[in-house]
């Protein structure tokens, strides 16, 4: 799987946007991340539940690890050339998902166009 394959896929969601941070790579959702590369984009970072994370680095821990820092939320590092691609895309709508406002989420899970946000009075 390609740095560049991970980022189409993440780009391809409702609002998510690409923005630099701490030299590399971020993808978010309103602001908040669900996805990030590694420097050398050989990895990347995905955020996941801990129930997840565990059974992903019991499946494949190898291409699976608790990611630094993050990985006590469940963030998942993976490493990209041993993951397939349809298990990668779960993983990032997954990730995707738990980090979208739920209107957003009812909105893709609709099929319907993007959410007009609430104006606030």
């Amino acid at each position: 799987m390609s740095a560049e394959w991970l980022r189409r896929e993440a780009l391809a969601l409702p609002e998510a946007e690409e923005r630099e941070t701490w030299g590399e790579a971020t993808f978010r959702v309103r602001g908040r991340i669900f996805l990030m590369f590694g420097a050398d984009r050989t990895h990347a970072s995905v955020k996941a539940s801990l129930d997840d994370q565990a059974a992903l680095l019991e499946m494949a821990p190898g291409t699976f690890s608790a990611s630094a820092y993050t990985g006590r939320f469940g963030w998942v590092s993976v490493r990209l050339a041993g993951v397939e691609a349809g298990l990668m895309q779960r993983l990032v709508v997954a990730a995707w998902r738990r980090t979208a406002p739920r209107r957003l989420v009812a909105a893709y899970d609709s099929g319907a166009g993007p959410v007009q946000p609430r104006s606030r009075r």
